[in-house]
């Protein structure tokens, strides 16, 4: 089949051009390479080269860290990335860190943003997505879970500019406070105790002394008799 059509193509050029296969396909090459030629002299340079990386739209670059102190973790969550304004924030053990540089992983749609704009210390040390583990408290953590923790920390400090810390609630200070009157009432009491069991033995022994001297003085009386 494919003989077929060579010979019928070689038969088509001679009819046509009155040249055999070779010539023509060799008029053919010379034709196209003085096109080449002759396009470049009527084309601007500038369309032959090469685009450079200027040519292409660069990333805005990112403002710096702002230091927003302390701050509540309700006030986090407006930082989880749904405004493209804001930084993106995220905290481990009540340390909060910039990780907008991130914005990949931590922004909308990427792998780890359930994690942004809270503090996700509990699920990063058990590698949990559970909306249960959000949250920064780690007690009841085993040992291995608390070294992975760990090794998040030293990659968010090495990594992440540190710009605030999370507030402690009410309530945790409402405990810390009741906790401190509770140690001093019972070292008070302890005080108390003791200052009694002296003042016991104290009168004990004036009444033993008492005692000495009434039985000396009826001696005494009972000898004069």
């Amino acid at each position: 089949m494919v003989v077929e059509l060579w010979e019928t193509l070689k038969e088509t050029i001679t009819a046509y051009t009155g040249l055999s296969p070779a010539a023509f396909f060799t008029v053919l090459a010379l034709a196209f390479a003085v096109y080449q030629v002759v396009s470049g002299f009527f084309v601007s340079p500038e369309e032959h080269r090469p685009r450079s990386t200027e040519d292409y739209p660069q990333p805005e670059p990112l403002p710096p860290p702002v230091q927003l102190g302390e701050i509540t973790e309700e006030e986090l969550k407006q930082y989880d990335g749904s405004d493209s304004k804001k930084p993106l924030l995220m905290a481990i053990k009540g340390q909060i860190y910039d990780v907008s540089q991130s914005r990949m992983f931590y922004g909308p749609g990427g792998p780890y943003a359930l994690f942004a704009g809270k503090d996700a210390s509990r699920a990063l040390a058990k590698m949990s997505f559970e909306e249960s583990d959000l949250t920064g408290d780690i007690s009841g953590l085993g040992p291995f879970e608390l070294d992975a923790l760990q090794d998040w920390e030293y990659k968010f400090m090495s990594k992440y500019v540190k710009v605030g810390t999370i507030q402690k609630s009410d309530v945790e200070g409402k405990e810390s406070a009741d906790a401190e009157p509770s140690t001093n009432t019972g070292e008070e009491e302890a005080s108390e105790v003791t200052q009694g069991e002296t003042s016991k033995s104290v009168e004990e022994e004036k009444k033993e002394e008492t005692t000495e001297k009434k039985d000396a003085a009826n001696g005494d009386a009972a000898k004069e008799d």
